[in-house]
This record gives structure tokens, sequence and C-alpha cells, in this order.
């Protein structure tokens, strides 16, 4: 599912270990026929969701989706800039660098 602009490679994703978390960069699709988890793209990992760009839908459903993804708490996913844009700073506390690029083969 790569597209114009789109590598096979993996998101930039930045560990924390003193304060036992990990922050990346997502690009969401709202309004997605699913859930989902389609690849990488500008470094970012893409998310496509089916809840809609609308009174903060979207936030709260891409913080509930990556909260089942990683098995954590919804509480220990944030966003940290981003929250009116397509390109969000994602920061999760309770998981690992590893756990963040398995994601990608979760999905693949």
């Amino acid at each position: 599912m790569n597209g114009p602009g789109e590598r096979l490679m993996f998101p930039e994703v930045a560990e924390n270990l003193a304060a036992g978390t990990v922050s990346f960069a997502v690009r969401v699709q709202p309004r997605a026929s699913a859930d989902e988890i389609v690849g990488v793209i500008d470094g970012a990992l893409r998310i496509r969701l089916q809840a809609p760009a609308f009174e903060n839908r979207a936030n709260e459903a891409l913080v509930e989706f990556l909260a089942y993804l990683l098995k954590t708490p919804k509480s220990a996913v944030r966003i940290l800039a981003g929250e009116r844009s397509r390109t969000k700073r994602i920061e999760i506390r309770g998981v690992s660098k590893q756990q963040v690029l398995g994601l990608l083969a979760h999905d693949a």
C-alpha cells in the first residue's frame, strides 16, 4: 500500500529511557473504511481511522487505537502536538521503541 512519497521504511521513534516514554510522528487519514496502520510516510506512521476529523473524534479514536494495539491504558497515550492537524506528535508512556516499530508488522 505504498503511495507517492511513501517508502517501505521505519518511522522515526525517539525513546526517553529516563521518563519511560517513546514519541513519534503519525499522519492520520480520517473517515477511512477501517482503523489500520498502512505504512510510513516522511518518517511518520501512517494511520487510517474511521472517525471523522470533527469535534476531536479522530484524535480520540487515534488514542484509543494506539492504546489498544500497544496494550496500554488510554491515559498513557497523549498527543504532544498537532491536535488540529493530520500530522501529529504522539507520546506513549510504558512502551518501548521496539513495540512501536512492531506496529508495522501488526498490520502489514
